[in-house]
């Protein structure tokens, strides 16, 4: 066959290869028909006033006090109001509009889920003491998802009458009155115990991950305690704390959970997020440019986090001259005030982070909850998963949506990492990497107000089952597949990328020079190597598929009949009607699926692989 050099120049074959090529075109393809494209629509309906191109609807925004006001904010972050027959106080936040809202929020909780993360991962990295295998397994705790019932039992917690005054307030003695907790302060408390596992992850992986001659030599030139931690350990250990503190930025500007749980306080409603979600239950999307230019903004903050914390670490060198060796990390029995700390607020700090997993058992299992805990022990919750039809239903559609979206990103995540990763040299290879990382920093809400547009305005969909606004034929769970294979993309593409890195491409050549065609090698020699990295990758994908909340309550939501299980529970916990013990029970059921993709994972691999997919 003749060289070609555009072969050699886009894919990186001198000679054009059917599998080389497939690889490049078919997740460059995908992503760009189900991701960018969208994303562009939407951008046309967000830039267009009056049959015109127009920065109307971003004046409207940046010009309007409701979405943004930074001179003279309302409301107080603490007050005191009566509650019953006593006094307290009251934490419920400013309002500084929409948008700074939705910044404010998602930079106290990085802040917040940093310092607690870390401090975590510090503790489990460097100290052994008693019980540390006990606090280790509870720290896997907080990792299992119960969209909205967590958040509702973290409401729970921060009542006047709630649990942590009952401890604090009315043993303890430690408050002077109640405490209540609502409003944004209420949304930060809740993401901040949901979201800092992910910092948590990230932050212990590097401290066992440093070399531990760098911190003795420091030591042997006068470094002692902080100074050491801060000039040596703590920045050696930046890139995976900044990378979790970013994603949970991120994460944090997306939520709805803590939002819609907390809409009885006006002030939670001003974010982002609800505000575009409120525009798809309110059915005014299509209508309403006014949230196209809204879910931009909000998309430009994320990419412009995840940019800032790539170009913040690709700036600095953090290479270790050890690395690949093997050492133990330095692990020491705690000073008497070290083990204070960790027994009187490490360890009452991690027990209240973990009530709200454990509260949605609880009130899986419980007739009702009134006060402090829950009363009346019950198992028609559970029953009901498999007797009632509506639930059952939301169930088998959810495991439909999942299952079928994992073979889909099985297929990306393959030619995706195998095209990028063994063919560098190519110009599409850069590319098509972006393209398969990036959607971990888009928000949910935007891919699914993306969407909306796209389905509903694009000819070749509008008036199909994809359009959402044919309400006598659409099927949600198409919309819902593409997201799910667009959203949970990156977790199977980093775990087979790092399995192909461990895996020498001499290997394949060899296999190519006796006679096997590239695809022949790539099934007989490459797929059974990375098999295990593959496994942990759909395994991860299909378990945050199945808990996806921002499409699912969005798109989701629009056909009862095609609910997934996140929609299900945002109408029980929201509905008049509803029942959170019900929302529990789901949430009980998403806990096992969790547990047990975990468990075979680890079994299958014989390794750990990280929940979060971050480490």
């Amino acid at each position: 066959m003749r060289v070609s050099k555009w072969s050699e120049r886009l894919f990186g074959t001198p000679i054009p290869d059917p599998v080389v090529i497939v690889s490049f075109l078919f997740p460059l393809l995908y992503l760009v028909a189900f991701l960018v494209i969208p994303v562009i629509v939407m951008l046309g309906t967000a830039f267009k006033y009056n049959g015109h191109i127009s920065l109307y609807w971003f004046k409207s925004i940046f010009t309007s006090s409701y979405y943004f006001n930074p001179l003279h904010p309302t409301g107080y972050i603490v007050t005191t109001r009566p509650y019953g027959n006593q006094e307290v106080y009251y934490f419920f936040g400013k309002d500084f509009g929409v948008v700074l809202n939705s910044i404010i929020v998602s930079v106290s909780v990085m802040i917040l889920t940093t310092i607690l993360g870390t401090s975590f991962a510090f503790i489990m990295a460097r100290y052994d003491f008693p019980g540390k295998n006990i606090m280790r397994i509870l720290l896997f705790i907080p990792l299992l998802v119960t969209p909205f019932v967590n958040v509702v039992v973290v409401k729970k917690m921060f009542l006047p009458d709630g649990i942590i005054n009952w401890i604090f307030y009315q043993h303890l003695h430690l408050f002077p009155k109640p405490i209540w907790i609502d409003g944004l302060v209420g949304v930060i408390i809740a993401q901040t115990i949901t979201y800092y596992p992910i910092v948590y992850l990230n932050a212990y992986a590097s401290f066992i991950n440093i070399d531990p001659s760098l911190e003795e030599q420091a030591e042997n030139l006068g470094s002692r305690g902080f100074h050491l931690f801060r000039t040596v350990t703590f920045p050696l250990a930046l890139p995976g704390i900044m990378a979790g503190a970013i994603l949970v930025g991120i994460f944090s500007l997306e939520d709805l959970a803590a939002p819609i749980v907390f809409q009885g306080s006006n002030i939670a409603k001003k974010l982002m997020s609800y505000q575009i979600y409120s525009s798809f239950v309110s059915g005014f999307a299509v209508g309403n440019p006014q949230m196209a230019a809204l879910a931009l903004i909000m998309l430009t903050i994320a990419l412009i986090m995840f940019l800032a914390v790539r170009w913040y670490v690709g700036l600095k060198q953090y290479a270790m001259l050890s690395k690949g060796g093997r050492w133990k990390p330095r692990v020491a029995k705690p000073k008497w005030w070290q083990a204070l700390i960790i027994a009187f607020v490490a360890v009452p700090l991690l027990l209240i982070t973990i009530f709200p997993q454990i509260g949605v058992v609880l009130l899986a299992f419980s007739k009702t909850w009134y006060g402090t805990w829950p009363s009346g022990f019950t198992l028609e919750n559970m029953k009901a998963i498999i007797t009632q039809p509506d639930i059952e239903r939301v169930i088998l559609n959810s495991l439909l949506y999942s299952t079928v979206a994992i073979f889909i990103i099985i297929l990306l995540s393959l030619t995706a990492s195998y095209a990028s990763g063994r063919f560098k040299k190519a110009k599409l290879a850069p590319i098509l990497d972006s393209l398969a990382t990036i959607p971990i920093a888009v928000p949910g809400i935007v891919i699914a107000m993306s969407y909306f547009f796209f389905f509903s305005t694009v000819p070749p969909f509008k008036g199909t089952i994809f359009d959402p606004t044919n309400l006598l034929y659409f099927f949600p769970g198409a919309a819902l597949i593409l997201a799910y294979s667009i959203r949970r993309l990156p977790f199977a593409a980093r775990s087979i990328s790092a399995g192909l890195q461990q895996v020498h491409v001499s290997l394949e050549e060899a296999a190519m020079n006796l006679g096997a065609g590239r695809w022949k090698a790539l099934t007989s020699i490459l797929l059974p190597l990375i098999s295990l990295n593959l496994l942990g990758g759909a395994m991860l994908s299909f378990v945050y598929c199945m808990s996806e909340t921002s499409v699912g309550i969005t798109l989701g939501s629009i056909n009862s009949t095609w609910y997934p299980i996140t929609a299900k529970m945002r109408e029980l916990i929201m509905s008049a009607v509803g029942s959170a013990n019900l929302a529990a029970a789901l949430g009980v059921f998403l806990m096992l699926v969790q547990i047990t993709a975990i468990v075979i994972a680890n079994i299958i691999t014989k390794q750990r692989y990280s929940f979060i997919g971050l480490t």
